[in-house]
């Protein structure tokens, strides 16, 4: 019996040690789940969109991690069924937990969105339908994509540190069926995360998406995008959690607004051949070639 001890203890030595050598568990786990000129530093203990939840913003049940195989959070962007019918959001604001400079922002934020593509957003007409509610909190956070048979987690939650332009933008994109821009299926040819460097407990914000699920529709991969993290995103020590791979490419993870990337993908998830009998696309100046940081 001794001897068996003996032999339970180097073996749990051993493979301690190995995980402590070797890189994360997270680093292989695959999971479904206009340019601009400034970038800013989004603290970690300041701004709610690096909260509690799945990948920091986006409102999952503390189950729905485990269970993203595509039989409840398939949530990606090559579900249709995640898409908004009729390229239409439908929307309601708890009014009461916002302020007017507030309300004026989510306002822009959706107008900035519908003047670059097809895509409508709608008040509620009757408390029947299915709508996003847009409430106050201590957080940033949003359902990835259409949730009908979910209605309480088709919510928008924004605390006061949510009111940037791009903030807001990045929120409402979670709603239309966008998920982070670091965490697409080929990120690891673009950027670099730096495990050792991440809050313990939250390593879930770099999980990869499966690329059964998603899809980024030709884009090329979008530094600039408003959906990337920042380089210090749920650093433990100050440090910089992601660095990119590409020459030349010193900054990520806008919150500006949307990037000419965030563009393209939102019309060629929701305005080309979007089943309304529209042919002729007035945004196909977008679904062009373009330019992105690679």
């Amino acid at each position: 019996m001794q001897q068996f001890h003996m032999r339970l203890v180097v073996l749990s030595i051993i493979i301690v040690t190995s995980i402590s050598a070797g890189s994360p568990i997270y680093d292989n786990v695959d999971f479904e789940t206009d340019d601009a000129p400034i970038y800013d530093y989004v603290d970690f203990e300041t701004d709610g969109e690096y909260g509690d939840y799945f990948e920091g913003d986006t409102a999952m049940p503390d189950s729905q991690p485990q269970a993203i195989d595509g039989s409840f959070a398939r949530n990606g962007l090559i579900d249709e069924t995640r898409r908004w019918p009729n390229h239409t959001v439908v929307y309601h604001i708890n009014e009461e937990d916002f302020d007017e400079e507030q309300l004026s922002k989510i306002n822009a934020a959706m107008a900035d969105i519908a003047n670059h593509s097809c895509v409508i957003f709608r008040p509620r007409e009757t408390d029947d339908e299915h709508a996003v509610i847009i409430k106050g909190s201590d957080i940033c956070s949003a359902k990835v994509g259409y949730a009908p048979y979910h209605a309480d987690l088709q919510v928008i939650e924004l605390a006061d540190t949510c009111f940037k332009h791009g903030t807001i933008i990045h929120e409402l994109l979670h709603t239309l069926g966008f998920r982070h821009m670091h965490s697409t299926y080929d990120r690891d040819d673009y950027i670099d995360v730096l495990w050792d460097n991440v809050q313990p407990g939250y390593e879930e914000n770099f999980i990869k998406d499966d690329s059964d699920y998603v899809t980024n529709f030709g884009v090329p991969y979008d530094y600039n995008s408003v959906l990337h993290y920042t380089e210090s995103a749920f650093t433990a020590n100050g440090n910089n959690t992601i660095i990119p791979l590409k020459e030349n490419v010193t900054n990520i993870g806008q919150r500006d607004g949307l990037s000419h990337g965030d563009i393209l993908k939102v019309n060629r998830m929701y305005c080309v051949n979007n089943g309304t009998g529209d042919e002729d696309d007035p945004f196909a100046e977008y679904d062009e070639e373009v330019s992105i940081d690679k």
